[in-house]
């Protein structure tokens, strides 16, 4: 089956074995519950550095999702393929007369839909609780939002497709994601960056190294939304604002970490389809 009709199959597959896995139904209570305990916890009728509304509430979620997004993914993902591969399940669906490339991005393709579909459905929740309540909803910061979280979600997605395809067992596959999760939250972020600050680098090479993160790009770009000077980065605000402008640093955000993504994803391709899959 030569045809595209093999990648819808093979995404549909995908979402049927996620749910008969249960961790969709345990990930998305879990972004749910984190949005409904910030409604009722009364977050949006409070004021914080001039955020107020359904913008206070979007702001919190945001910086919530961008610790939690992406270590599910990776966790979930990086054992996807080798995971088959040590349990046969992917001797048994390579029978099938299904072109590889098709059964490979149709499983990527079913995977990025059960990842990015709980956490947009709870910025609809917010969206209605908002118009419930009175609250004005900010739609533009909303949609920005939810294409941000698509290009992160199709990153981390890429590069757990990545690690399993590179892996040989499952043990190896967790661990070098979680390394890597580590590495983006916290060593380039602090240990990197400040040893790049006290070596006197270049300020424009340093914010660079920063915004190759795809982490720090996704925060940074949820911050300008709401602070379009960027008073809370600091004097790196205008190194960001001279090169990028608001309007090209949030077309930045949206498009390099689904890039980064998909040519994570491509490359775990080619390594899939040129070893020993069985």
């Amino acid at each position: 089956m030569n045809k595209p009709w093999g990648m819808l199959i093979s995404a549909r597959l995908e979402v049927q074995e996620s749910l008969r896995a249960r961790w969709f139904f345990l990930y998305a209570a879990v972004f749910f519950g984190l949005m409904l305990l910030l409604a009722l916890t009364g977050i949006s009728e409070s004021r914080v550095l001039g955020f107020t509304g359904l913008s206070r509430l979007l702001v919190t979620y945001i910086q919530i999702t961008m610790a939690v997004l992406p270590l599910f993914i990776l966790v979930t993902t990086a054992r996807s393929l080798v995971g088959d591969r040590e349990v046969g399940n992917l001797e048994y669906m390579l029978a099938f007369p299904v072109a590889l490339r098709h059964w490979y991005w149709g499983k990527f393709l079913g995977r990025l839909l059960l990842i990015v579909m709980p956490v947009l459905a709870a910025l609809v929740f917010a969206v209605v609780y908002g118009a419930v309540r009175g609250i004005a909803v900010p739609w533009l910061h909303v949609s920005l939002y939810a294409g941000l979280i698509c290009a992160l979600a199709a990153c981390f997605l890429g590069l757990g497709f990545f690690l399993s395809s590179m892996a040989r067992s499952t043990e190896i596959s967790l661990g070098t994601s979680l390394v890597i999760w580590l590495l983006l939250v916290a060593l380039l972020d602090l240990l990197l960056l400040s040893v790049l600050i006290r070596s006197q680098f270049d300020p424009a090479f340093v914010v660079g190294v920063a915004l190759a993160n795809p982490l720090q790009t996704f925060r940074t770009a949820s911050m300008i939304l709401f602070d379009p000077q960027l008073i809370l980065l600091g004097p790196a605000s205008y190194v960001i604002l001279d090169h990028f402008g608001v309007p090209g640093y949030v077309v930045w955000a949206l498009v390099y970490p689904a890039v980064l993504g998909l040519v994570a994803a491509a490359a775990g391709f080619w390594r899939f389809s040129r070893t020993d899959l069985v």
